[in-house]
């Protein structure tokens, strides 16, 4: 099973939430000498957004090549169409990810910035501000929002500014011949990574090469734990595979912690809710996390596998959006990002398998219900791929 493709000696920084991450972010940018590519799915309007669209605007005045893609769907139309008229007017080159669904449902979820070949951003953290939800920028958060980032320094740079280059490229006018061959020196790039060393790995998800990447680099990881599993996530709703490799993880001795974000959807919560029955018999331990809006998506397995990316833990992230994260093999980087885990799941509410046998009928069925519509607008949306 091919799952991730790891290359040696990079150095891997984790940035916790917006208060380390834009610092750094709008400090790579403002250091920028000649090029810098960046990719969001929220750009949000506020303090934060307009600190990083600053730093953006500085560095094409002063020559830099800024080459810029946001989410049509997840920054809003009408204020995607402000943003751009702001950046091409100060010599930002601005693409719209995939405008009015011209191209299908899928969106660009991923958050990428790489400056000047040698630092790249990749995580989980949109522009928008900490301390107020990303799905409606005028509700206060009771705390920073729980997310995460890393910064990339080193021979994985290369990797993630080729796909970087690839991304802008494809949102532009390319002929089908250009695209073949853009496929096909991707490829390569991942056959020549595949012969490195082991550190650390860049994995995209998309509805072309990469249709089940980010699944796959998951499910290797849990078949070889041995010891723990801790998987933060803020929406959980897995394909089949995905949950029954969670409970055949937790079977075989092996120590699984889901730390699931809840109170955002109640559709979203009712579906998670849903998969907690098997789960908890199978011996997985689930915590909500009440205490913020928990958007990391990160994971730590054993002593030194550890990822940070966008990619949630659901149908639209796994079979249907444009995801990347990346994968670390480094037992300081883990233990690092395990603290921030078990600290969220001190503060978060353990559910018990008891709570779940005495919920009412139509409780139940409203579980069940929301399953199975949820299953099925993933099979629509993701064309099949979804069970």
């Amino acid at each position: 099973m091919r799952s991730v493709n790891f290359l040696a000696d990079n150095e891997i920084e984790l940035l916790y939430c917006g208060t380390e991450y834009f610092p750094a972010l709008i400090a790579a940018i403002d250091a920028a000498q000649y090029e810098i590519y960046f990719e969001t799915y929220i750009f949000a309007e506020d303090e934060t957004g307009q600190a990083v669209r600053g730093a953006l605007m500085r560095a094409a005045a002063r020559g830099v090549q800024v080459r810029m893609i946001t989410d049509w769907f997840g920054t809003g139309r009408h204020n995607v169409d402000r943003l751009h008229a702001q950046l091409v007017e100060a010599r930002v080159e601005h693409r719209i990810f995939n405008p009015w669904f011209r191209r299908g449902m899928t969106r660009t979820h991923r958050k990428i910035c790489v400056v000047d070949h040698g630092i790249a951003f990749v995580g989980g953290i949109n522009i928008n501000d900490d301390l107020f939800c990303d799905y409606d920028h005028n509700i206060p958060l009771a705390a920073p929002r729980w997310d995460f980032a890393v910064a990339v320094r080193g021979p994985l740079v290369a990797t993630i500014q080729t796909e970087a280059e690839a991304q802008w490229a494809r949102q532009g006018k390319l002929g089908i011949f250009k695209r073949i061959s853009l496929y096909r020196d991707l490829r390569k790039l991942n056959k020549q990574a595949n012969r490195a060393m082991v550190q650390a790995g860049f994995v995209v998800r998309d509805n072309l090469r990469n249709r089940v990447t980010i699944q796959r680099a998951y499910l290797h990881a849990l078949g070889r734990a041995r010891k723990s599993v801790l998987l933060a996530n803020p929406y959980f709703a897995p394909g089949r595979k995905f949950r029954r490799a969670l409970a055949a993880t937790a079977e075989r001795g092996v120590e699984v912690v889901l730390l699931i974000g809840v109170g955002e959807f109640w559709l979203q919560d009712a579906v998670a809710h849903s998969f907690y029955p098997k789960l908890l018999a199978a011996g997985v331990k689930v915590v909500e996390y009440h205490k913020t809006q928990l958007h990391a998506k990160v994971a730590v397995i054993d002593d030194d596998w550890a990822t940070v990316g966008s990619s949630n833990v659901d149908g639209l992230s796994l079979f249907l959006n444009q995801e990347a994260n990346v994968v670390v093999k480094d037992a300081v980087f883990a233990r690092s990002l395990r603290a921030h885990i078990e600290q969220a799941i001190a503060d978060g509410v353990v559910v018990h398998a008891h709570e779940f046998a005495n919920v009412g009928r139509w409780r139940r069925l409203g579980y069940g219900l929301a399953y199975m519509g949820y299953k099925l607008l993933m099979r629509i949306f993701a064309v099949g791929k979804y069970a």
